[in-house]
């Protein structure tokens, strides 16, 4: 039997301070104040998103007064990081850069051979048959913006400002359904539009917040913290599924480009990085294949993570979609930890319910589409 939240057991929402970020297949903007709910009634200073993609999670636990540890594999979002975290003057200092860069001339280079495209009659297919990212206009003033970031003596925040500003008015202008491993076939009504770089949304932080980058198991040993956040990038269970369409790699991989600016060699319909092929396994929670024990990788990549972290309480992110079954899952919660809450989001319904102090989600958790947010106490830490 499905349990029935009462008016105790819903999730008390917390208003969510305003974060930034981009399109974004893993975003949690809605999950915000839900995230932020379960750390209410805990005693917390430090906290780690161990998964920070865009860290609009990471930036809502920085200013609610959080000392973060925000890490991800990506370079994009390191950069984002080091923007929204370790910045500590007023946004207005940077306006002086960003109308510098606003300035500087396009030409036709690298990110215009590969990306740029122009208008035929509505269609973004060129002439060698190809579909492109954004319009001329548009890359030829990224190639400009791009070269000229590298060519000034900025400091590591200051770059990081610079890089978030122009991959965020890319991201208003481009063409696509949200990700870089296709492209539309008519341009998109923003594509048409001018890019134009603006300050980021960034604040004064009052916390020393470290910003890692890499992977999340080489990092562990070394850290320490009262609350961590994991959301994994979960493989599909779908066996059919090629494991391009959930490699994180490979749907932002022109971001990946942008910040290493290092013109890498590309190939696919949407001239993507080598490094980010179906061959290219950039994170153990995407494996779709099973170890010799028979178990899904991915799923005993969960249990480790759970294992090792050093944290009073973990929180963790589940798609009913995801590798792990809903028994599997139910398993590793309770081997590591003291089940507190369960928060289970019903997308068409736009609610979220609370389930405390039960484990019959397991019964009624196999539908796909559903989400759920766990809170665990860990033992023995």
């Amino acid at each position: 039997m499905h349990h029935r939240p009462t008016p105790s057991d819903a999730p008390v929402v917390t208003d969510a301070p305003e974060t930034e970020g981009i399109k974004y297949a893993g975003s949690k903007l809605k999950l915000v104040p839900y995230i932020l709910s379960l750390l209410k009634d805990l005693e917390l200073r430090t906290v780690l998103d161990g998964f920070a993609g865009t860290t609009r999670v990471a930036q809502a636990f920085a200013k609610q007064g959080y000392q973060v540890y925000s890490n991800d594999i990506s370079d994009w979002s390191f950069i984002f990081g080091l923007c929204y975290l370790k910045n500590k003057k007023e946004p207005a200092t940077y306006q002086e850069l960003i109308d510098h860069l606003n300035a500087v001339p396009g030409y036709d280079g690298w990110f215009t051979e590969h990306y740029g495209g122009v208008d035929r009659n509505g269609l973004a297919i060129q002439d060698d048959g190809q579909k492109r990212l954004w319009q001329v206009h548009n890359t030829r003033k990224l190639d400009g913006i791009r070269d000229e970031i590298e060519r000034l003596a900025l400091d590591p925040i200051e770059r990081s400002v610079a890089l978030t500003s122009l991959i965020l008015a890319l991201d208003s202008v481009d063409n696509t359904m949200g990700h870089f491993s296709s492209y539309l076939r008519r341009w998109s009504a923003r594509s048409y539009q001018q890019m134009h770089l603006q300050v980021p949304k960034t604040f004064i932080n009052q916390k020393d917040h470290h910003v890692l980058k890499g992977d999340i198991f080489e990092h562990l040993p070394h850290l320490s913290v009262d609350f961590a956040y994991f959301d994994p990038p979960y493989g599909s269970n779908n066996e059919k599924m090629p494991p391009s369409r959930v490699r994180y790699a490979s749907y932002y991989h022109v971001w990946t480009t942008i910040c290493r600016h290092d013109r890498p060699e590309t190939f696919g319909a949407a001239a993507r990085r080598k490094d980010s092929s179906d061959y290219t396994a950039t994170s153990i929670f995407e494996e779709y294949r099973r170890a010799a024990d028979g178990r899904f990788i991915a799923v005993s990549a969960i249990d480790q993570l759970i294992q090792k972290v050093q944290a009073r309480y973990v929180a963790l992110s589940y798609s009913s979609g995801g590798k792990a079954t809903a028994a599997e899952l139910d398993r590793i919660l309770n081997t590591h930890g003291k089940l507190i809450k369960t928060l289970e989001i019903d997308y068409k319904r736009n609610v979220m319910s609370g389930m405390r102090w039960t484990h019959d989600w397991v019964n009624d958790a196999e539908n796909p589409n559903r989400e759920f947010i766990f809170l665990i106490e860990k033992q023995n830490v």
